[in-house]
């Protein structure tokens, strides 16, 4: 299929940004300037400014000897770049693939895009419909180029919608200018009287390339689609996403279960067909009056079971706000993994770690709060306790290291051992009493030392003596001297918790 472009063009993209900011200058004469070689040039001028006579690149002096009364403001390009980048962002409900060009021209890839509304000509009315009614000013056409697109929006006054078989027979009467040229290129055209480009695209291109360069070839040939032009998008597309518009915009919790549904179904269709499942997931709700919510879930095996997905979303549904409607909803599969299919058995055996109902048990409660976090820990070959114990990465995740079982350790083993005071004989019997967050732990039972050395393969340093202890409250504490006892007193820590 044919490529298709959106062209869509803000002529006063500078002056309409202040008015919405400034409702007070709708109707006022004023301009942006910025400074050029000690004086203030004009950058951009308001329509009223524009009835006066007042142009773009005038000194703001010889313009105020016209209107001596016009208003004047700093231009800043950098935030206008920002603006036209954050519209971008915003056409993202309209196709995935949105690029910015120069400082006032946005670029749509519409492929695969416009049926979703009608069609192309109720797409591109859509489009510049939502954008007015935010108070800009824009013109906009479609063709199978972004060179023909830009040609039609700025050298026609209407929007337009070219096919393959009319794009040509609309640029041949436009300007030298429409093919985007440089200026030297356009006058030395002009000069030689070719003021239209059915003047000269029939001369032979070795002609036209002796006379004018390599350029002016380059932008024939891309805007009558035989050379490729690259299109950078604003945002990245993402490998695994799928979009539903909607004709009108959502408001119900019923109508999102919906549309998360119909989502789901198709993204994991083609997961399927890949042999693929989803680890993380993203819901992006686009409202009417601009504002973007996104809701996250995530898994803890790969899976693309339509039934169990929507399970996560809907636990999320609650803290979507559609505000006054939902327009467009997006879903991207952000992290997908191979999904391991379990093989069917004669007898009911217990399965454990793969038992799909488990895994998915684990996902819904994580899901129905964000203030708890199901783990997975696997033993590693290390002495040192901190070092001994890693996070599993999936549930299913096989370790070829084994539990150590012939020593009690805390159910809960502090990542960072916290110093504490201690009072105990010498050279090495147990802590009489210890103070731990200022609070005094009488040792009424005690069991230890059990001296652990660092591994002087990786680093020198002290040894520690651990002692299990009990205070008269029956707590169980797991602490330690650092190195040997001196008589300066040593370094105690504690460093876990029994149950």
């Amino acid at each position: 299929m044919p490529a298709r472009f959106v062209y869509i063009w803000f002529p006063e993209l500078k002056t309409d940004w202040l008015i919405r900011r400034r409702p007070e200058l709708k109707d006022a004469c004023f301009v942006l300037t910025i400074k050029q070689h000690g004086r203030m040039v004009i950058s951009a001028v308001s329509p009223a400014a524009r009835a006066q006579a007042i142009r773009t690149g005038m000194v703001l002096a010889d313009a105020r000897t016209i209107v001596p009364d016009i208003l004047s403001f700093d231009d800043h390009p950098g935030r206008f770049s920002k603006l036209l980048e954050k519209l971008a962002e915003w056409f993202v409900r309209f196709s995935p693939v949105v690029a910015t060009d120069g400082t006032d021209g946005l670029i749509l890839n519409s492929d695969g895009c416009s049926h979703l509304w009608g069609g192309e000509e109720n797409y591109l009315r859509i489009i510049l419909e939502k954008i007015r009614s935010m108070g800009y000013h824009c013109r906009g056409a479609i063709a199978g180029t972004i060179g023909a697109a830009w040609a039609i929006v700025h050298y026609t006054d209407n929007a337009a919608i070219l096919t393959a078989h009319t794009q040509l027979e609309h640029l041949l009467s436009l300007p030298p200018e429409a093919l985007r040229l440089e200026p030297d290129t356009a006058q030395r055209l002009n000069k030689l009287g070719l003021r239209q480009i059915g003047q000269f695209i029939q001369i032979p291109p070795r002609v036209l390339r002796r006379r004018f360069g390599p350029h002016l070839l380059t932008r024939i040939r891309q805007a009558l689609g035989t050379e490729d032009e690259p299109l950078h998008s604003i945002i990245p597309v993402p490998p695994y996403e799928e979009r539903l518009p909607c004709i009108e915009p959502l408001i119900t919790g019923t109508a999102i279960e919906i549309a998360i549904s119909q989502l789901l179904k198709m993204i994991c269709s083609r997961l399927r067909t890949e042999g693929l499942g989803v680890r993380s997931a993203t819901l992006t709700c686009y409202r009417i009056d601009g504002k973007k919510l996104s809701v996250t879930i995530g898994t803890s095996r790969s899976s693309s079971s339509e039934a169990h997905l929507f399970r996560l979303f809907s636990l999320k549904i609650p803290t979507i706000d559609p505000g006054l409607g939902i327009e467009l909803f997006s879903m991207e599969a952000n992290k997908t993994e191979p999904v391991r299919l379990a093989q069917e058995k004669l007898w009911n055996l217990k399965a454990e770690l793969q038992d799909e109902g488990l895994a998915e048990l684990l996902d819904r409660l994580t899901g129905k709060t964000s203030t708890i976090s199901i783990r997975r820990y696997l033993p590693q070959e290390h002495y040192w306790p901190e070092r001994s114990v890693r996070t599993a990465e999936e549930l299913e995740e096989s370790c070829n290291t084994t539990w150590r079982t012939d020593k009690s350790r805390p159910v809960r083993i502090f990542a960072k051992p916290e110093p504490i005071e201690v009072s105990a004989p010498i050279p090495d019997y147990p802590p009489m009493n210890f103070r731990y967050k200022n609070k005094l732990h009488p040792v009424v039972k005690a069991d230890g030392p059990e001296r652990i050395e660092r591994e002087w393969w990786l680093e020198d340093g002290e040894h520690r003596d651990y002692y299990t202890v009990e205070d008269h409250q029956g707590h169980r504490y797991w602490l330690f001297r650092s190195g040997h006892y001196d008589e300066e007193g040593s370094q105690w820590f504690i460093h876990g918790l029994f149950a």
